[in-house]
């Protein structure tokens, strides 16, 4: 099979295989926040993603706090090149999977820098468990809207015939753009977790869930879908 699938990650990948092309939807720009929720001691600071980690290191060392949880084996990987020994780290790389292992006593202080739009089931649920959470706002995705315009082209030429997912707001953006260019044509859909599909089911496409909800894990998926090697 020729035609190829558009990746939709922030995150590079190697370019040298022709099966992918690489088109990231979402672009992240910082955010300002209250600084004053540093000045606090925590028992545990918690890390979602790559991008919570990079947008925190240079606030890190003004914050104490007692132990690092995280979200999946890349934030895990990445804490610890920069030096953060990471305490908790579960199998399952989901805000459920993470909340279905963790736990805390009553009263537990948890500060979570994150993504502005990440989904709130994490901050939610710790604090129906009777946490002191802060969850502060470190970065925003905004839409790529040359990549998705880009993407639409290249579906409609069949040099791609298949997208990759990586967040629901990516799905979102695209699928809005589709339905202003009024074309509909032909393509896979594959989505990286539950919440992606979801959105990618909204708009009226079907989609293949990765087994696991990584990047790793999603190409994972759409090779073996597609039965490539």
């Amino acid at each position: 099979m020729s035609a190829s699938v558009i990746m939709t990650q922030s995150s590079s990948m190697p370019t040298e295989d022709q099966t992918w092309i690489h088109l990231p939807f979402i672009k992240l720009e910082p955010l300002a926040f209250d600084e004053s929720v540093l000045k606090r001691a925590y028992t545990w600071l918690v890390f979602s993603s790559k991008n919570a980690v990079r947008y925190f290191l240079p606030y890190l060392s003004q914050l104490r706090y007692q132990n690092v949880a995280v979200i999946g084996k890349k934030t895990q990987r990445f804490c610890e090149k920069h030096g953060i020994d990471v305490d908790f780290c579960p199998e399952d790389f989901s805000q459920e999977g993470f909340l279905d292992k963790f736990t805390v006593e009553s009263g537990t202080s948890i500060f979570i820098p994150s993504s502005k739009a990440a989904r709130p089931i994490l901050e939610d649920v710790l604090k129906e468990r009777g946490a002191d959470v802060v969850k502060i706002d470190l970065y925003e995705p905004v839409e790529h809207h040359q990549n998705i315009l880009d993407a639409i082209e290249l579906l409609k030429a069949e040099t791609a015939d298949g997208i990759a997912f990586a967040s629901s707001s990516s799905a979102e953006n695209f699928f809005n753009t589709l339905k202003r260019c009024q074309v509909q044509p032909t393509f896979e859909c594959y989505a990286i977790g539950q919440p992606t599909y979801e959105t990618v089911r909204k708009n009226g496409y079907d989609a293949v869930i990765a087994q696991k909800q990584t990047i790793d894990g999603l190409i994972h998926t759409i090779k073996e879908s597609r039965n490539l090697k």
